[in-house]
């Protein structure tokens, strides 16, 4: 049934760019607001009279949810038999009508060239119009699942591994990468979706049953994806995707003590996650985790770089959570629950609650491995998958310039860096008073730089190592080339991590 639905929907032109044709940018930027009338209007009628077909009847029945006469979706479904779409869960039939019950939609990904259309089956979304999330409700494309498909590095790898797989998204986006597919979840429900997922795309994947990293134990893979239930909240399961039963942030503390022994020499592992935030230093909890971590990666080493992308308060966490499953806060049923999350972080001594990524890499036994947290909730537009790639290539390169053999390297300011100047007013006109390296690219990292930082950066330009430029420095300015080189070491190395000096031979090169 499913083979012969995949031809029905690529016929018909339920395609991300069918379906983007079919109803024009305005009508699908109304969709996307949620107003749906103007998709409705394109979706009956292509315009000039003309009849929108099997397309204008796909999106009616999956992206708007509406009642199709049986005779209609049976002609745009074919040769997938309408019945067995029914008997299948796909659809509900009730007084000559069917109707969507399960949320099926097209995808894709821009960054994959000549990929064929793909698919993804999950259950209806919630909102005031449809349901409660049930306890195994299986989310679709949502924006927790977007941000990590583009935060993945996209390398050519042998296998990768979707931990707590859902409906397969990130599978989907790692397969322009990854020879060998395989997924996991411990949901029965969502590994039903997520098979037919893959095979609405026609990818070849292993699917296994089983929490957390069981289904694969004993094995390890060169990538590791994972979109995990990392909300914290109290020690119990009410919805699958969201809720890991462990209490608080154990789910994140989990899988990232846990991964680095999954991961082949130089693999990498990528995972959402979520933090409590209990004293003055965000970064406090996800460190003991990283501990663990580098335990797990033994004997090899551990680099790992934990960016914190957004932070909420209690009140702002249980409530966006609350609604995200279809429950008003403000309800009787959402006052008790929001009571009893609130209860739970306020005895857990939880003043705010951190969210973002974890990027670790299994490093060689003689490598010790770079550990970074940083706060990144400045604006970023652009796909951290590439930034994030870059910076394994930064850090990797640093482990082999090591101490002052950093001094050796030629080192170049990139055209992407900009000096930004503050300036103030005296009696004499305007006193520089302030320097500010800017990177004006990605995630758009500032760094303050005194005068001889600005007079050593002029002169990285990929020509003379980095000695002979202290040197000259310390010699102009009347200072001792040792300590000059000792304080500056320190602060080359975080502007080479953050993309603002670079290599002149390039990271590749020893």
């Amino acid at each position: 049934m499913w083979r012969g639905l995949r031809t029905a929907l690529a016929r018909g032109g339920f395609t991300v760019d069918g379906v983007a044709a079919l109803l024009g940018p305005g009508a699908r930027a109304a969709l996307d607001r949620g107003e749906t009338t103007p998709a409705r209007r394109a979706a009956r009628n292509a315009g000039n009279s003309r009849d929108a077909g099997p397309a204008g009847t796909l999106v009616r029945l999956f992206l708007l949810g509406d009642a199709v006469p049986r005779a209609e979706a049976a002609a745009a479904l074919e040769p997938a038999d309408l019945d067995e779409a029914v008997a299948a869960g796909l659809l509900s039939s009730a007084d000559g009508q069917v109707r969507a019950a399960l949320d099926l939609r097209p995808h894709g990904d821009a960054a994959i060239p000549d990929a064929a259309p793909w698919w993804v089956l999950s259950d209806l979304e919630v909102g005031p119009a449809t349901r409660t999330a049930g306890r195994e409700h299986v989310l679709g494309t949502g924006a927790a699942s977007l941000s990590l498909a583009r935060a993945t590095v996209r390398r050519p790898v042998g296998t990768l591994l979707d931990v707590g797989t859902g409906c397969g998204v990130q599978v989907l986006h790692s397969s322009g990468h990854a020879a060998e597919l395989t997924a996991t979840d411990v949901s029965e429900r969502a590994l039903d979706m997520a098979r037919v997922t893959f095979a609405l795309c026609g990818l070849d994947v292993e699917v296994l049953a089983g929490p957390w990293l069981e289904p694969v134990a004993g094995r390890r893979f060169d990538q590791i994806v994972s979109n995990p239930p990392f909300v914290p909240g109290p020690p119990q399961v009410d919805h699958v995707y969201r809720d890991s039963g462990l209490g608080g942030d154990g789910a994140s503390a989990l899988l990232v003590g846990a991964l680095p022994a999954h991961l082949t020499e130089g693999g990498v592992a990528q995972l959402l996650a979520s933090w409590l935030i209990t004293s003055e230093d965000w970064t406090e909890r996800p460190r003991t985790w990283l501990d663990e971590a580098a335990r797990s990666a033994a004997p090899g080493g551990l680099d790992a770089w934990v960016v914190q992308r957004d932070v909420a308060d209690p009140a702002l966490h249980v409530g966006t959570w609350l609604r995200d499953a279809g429950v008003d806060p403000a309800s009787p049923e959402g006052t008790a629950l929001s009571e009893r999350w609130l209860d739970f972080l306020a005895a857990e001594g939880v003043h705010a609650i951190g969210f973002g990524f974890v990027t670790l890499r299994r490093t060689a036994p003689d490598v010790a491995g770079t550990v970074v947290c940083e706060d990144l909730r400045q604006s970023h537009d652009d796909p951290l998958g590439p930034e994030i790639a870059a910076w394994l290539d930064r850090t990797a390169w640093l482990a082999r310039h090591p101490g002052d053999a950093l001094l050796d390297a030629r080192l170049r300011v990139p055209d992407t860096v900009a000096l930004e100047r503050g300036l103030v007013g005296t009696d004499e006109g305007w006193e520089a008073v302030a320097a500010t390296l800017v990177r004006l690219d990605g995630p758009q990292w500032r760094h303050d730089v005194d005068e001889l930082g600005v007079a050593l950066l002029a002169g990285c330009r990929g020509y003379l190592p980095l000695r002979d430029l202290v040197e000259l420095l310390a010699v102009a300015h009347g200072r001792d080339p040792d300590e000059l080189a000792a304080a500056a070491l320190p602060v080359v190395r975080d502007l080479v991590h953050h993309g603002m000096l670079v290599a002149g031979e390039g990271y590749g090169s020893s």
